[in-house]
């Protein structure tokens, strides 16, 4: 019996530090909530933004991420699928041996992908705990409004769990093949199509800098959600 004790009593431990650390531990991954730096400073403490910051340096756009009050930043990976998913369209329409690299894009404070940029931030402060499961459905920077969410998911979780923890998502709708409009509030969108929803898992969420909050989108997300419907 002493063994078995000291097993229930190890578990104990275990699930005592993790409910502690539950606000660290997103994805896998323990991080310090709050940082002494701005959001543009934290991510180059990171390689996995490096192509995310080229991008803000060249758009002129680092300001912009400091001021504002929410930035969900997508890593290397999805720029990477954005690159290879606009050579394959290129190659398609054109020249089929034709070459297209991150090099290739037009990064300039005047490019049309400045405010593709800027979808990604927000005025305001989007935290976990001001979200439930309807979620926000709010502008972002370039103008084109964001659903944000909560939802249950398995995604990061083993199954011991009677109820399925709730992660952030971040959700671009799109209209339909036959033009269904978009919903001007958060009340309409209960009525969309499933295919109207191109939605993203944060990995990362509620790291708290000096300038706002920064959450972290999937490695799966394309950028733009350029050719995905399935993001």
């Amino acid at each position: 019996m002493k063994p078995l004790k000291i097993f229930i009593l190890g578990i104990f431990a275990v699930l005592t530090f993790y409910s502690c650390k539950k606000d660290y531990v997103i994805g896998g991954s323990l991080f310090e909530a709050k940082v002494n730096m701005s959001t543009y400073d934290y991510l180059k403490t990171n390689h996995k933004f490096d192509t995310l910051l080229i991008m803000i340096d060249k758009m002129n756009l680092k300001d912009d991420v400091n001021k504002s009050g929410t930035f969900f930043a997508f890593t290397n990976y999805s720029i990477h699928a954005y690159v290879n998913l606009v050579q394959n369209q290129k190659r398609v329409q054109g020249d089929e041996n034709l070459v297209f690299t991150f090099d290739s894009l037009e990064l300039t404070p005047q490019s049309p992908l400045r405010d593709s940029l800027k979808a990604y931030m927000f005025k305001d402060r989007i935290a976990y705990d001001n979200l439930d499961v309807k979620g926000k459905y709010v502008a972002a920077n370039d103008g084109e409004k964001r659903l944000i969410q909560l939802r249950p998911t398995t995604d990061y979780t083993s199954g011991v769990f009677t109820t399925l923890p709730k992660y952030i998502f971040f959700t671009k709708l799109v209209l339909t093949e036959d033009g269904k409009p978009l919903p001007n509030d958060i009340d309409g969108v209960a009525a969309l199509n499933d295919d109207q929803f191109l939605s993203t898992l944060c990995q990362t969420t509620g790291i708290i800098t000096t300038t706002g909050t920064l959450h972290v989108l999937s490695d799966n997300h394309t950028f733009t959600y350029f050719g995905d419907k399935n993001n």
